[in-house]
């Protein structure tokens, strides 16, 4: 810095103001500054920051799987928030193993970053009150933490399923199968609940053998389907749980001899170019990302409120499949 200032013909603290984008130096005196630091390749000693400020201006987001293209737009809102508050990201995929999610999580709070954005795997998440208490600031994402109070930022899981099965109901549909999720993850038991009250308002029995929750290989799914679509009384309609699901279902009924109706949750790409087209309950993974993250920055901020439920609504697309009449 004291090169960089000599060669522009400032003080330190100029120097220092232009570094860090503080207000009060002139355009022209920022020009020289930015001459000289490009000049002589200065760059910014963070570890120095770090140790003078207490904060390392970086964030953790741990996922369940980049791979997942519902977590693309997410984490893309999560590094946009970030980058507005001059924040280094961090990411990672927990694989939905909830051992993998604690060792990134304390990982990541090792290398002192000032906050997490966490999709959870596990249902304990205890390990990270020390970390919150020394002030790693957490907010859980898609489901709530487990055996601590944090904040959680969701989608209407449960109303989402139960408008898009009512969908299916109003069409005329009366045995209508439910494909879902393992039922230890939050999302898969809040999205059966929704189906199974959708039944119930409509006065419907629910046969055990139309439910299916487990893995989402394709598989799993296939085997499940199949099992709903034969013998003598099949469903005529499906509700997929999520998008992986809704996928193999669609092969399924691809080669299936009767059109089906089916219902997805989780929008997905190219679901709209499909004959017919997909209906789906659409979330709006973006904005879970950013309403999680801008909570994150509050609760750096100094936010004392006590910790939050937030609950983003979904809503019904109507592109063709769940529109399918029953058979006459």
């Amino acid at each position: 810095m004291k090169d960089v200032a000599t060669r522009a013909g400032v003080g330190l603290k100029t120097v220092s103001r232009v570094v860090n984008g503080e207000a009060g130096v002139t355009p022209d005196t920022v020009r020289r500054v930015q001459e000289a630091i490009e000049a002589l390749g200065f760059r910014r000693n963070d570890s120095a920051r770090v140790l003078r400020k207490g904060r390392t201006a970086t964030v953790g987001l741990i996922l369940e799987d980049l791979a997942d293209p519902f977590y693309g737009p997410l984490n893309r809102a999560v590094e946009e928030v970030a980058r507005a508050h001059g924040a280094l990201l961090i990411n990672g995929s927990s694989a939905e193993d909830p051992d993998r999610e604690r060792e990134l999580a304390l990982a990541l709070c090792a290398r002192r970053v000032d906050g997490l954005v966490v999709i959870p795997a596990g249902d304990d998440h205890r390990y990270l009150e020390p970390e919150m208490k020394a002030g790693v600031a957490t907010v859980f994402v898609d489901r709530p933490a487990g055996r601590i109070e944090a904040d959680v930022v969701l989608s209407d899981n449960r109303g989402g399923a139960r408008e898009g099965v009512a969908h299916l109901i109003a069409g005329g549909h009366r045995r209508i199968g439910f494909i879902g999720d393992q039922p230890r993850i939050h999302t898969a038991t809040e999205r059966l609940g929704g189906y199974r009250a959708a039944m119930a308002d409509a006065g419907l029995e629910v046969a055990e053998s139309w439910v299916s929750l487990g893995p989402t290989t394709p598989e799993r799914v296939t085997a499940a389907a199949r099992a709903m679509l034969a013998g003598p009384e099949p469903v005529t309609a499906l509700f997929a749980g999520n998008n992986r699901v809704t996928v193999t279902v669609v092969r399924v009924l691809a080669g299936h001899p009767r059109p089906v109706a089916l219902v997805g949750f989780d929008d997905f790409e190219l679901a709209d170019l499909l004959r017919p087209g997909v209906t789906v309950v659409a979330q709006d993974p973006a904005a879970l990302g950013r309403v999680a993250t801008d909570r994150l920055f509050q609760r750096l901020g100094g936010s004392a409120l006590p910790p939050t439920r937030i609950e983003l609504p979904t809503r019904l697309i109507p592109r063709g499949s769940g529109e399918l009449p029953p058979p006459a």
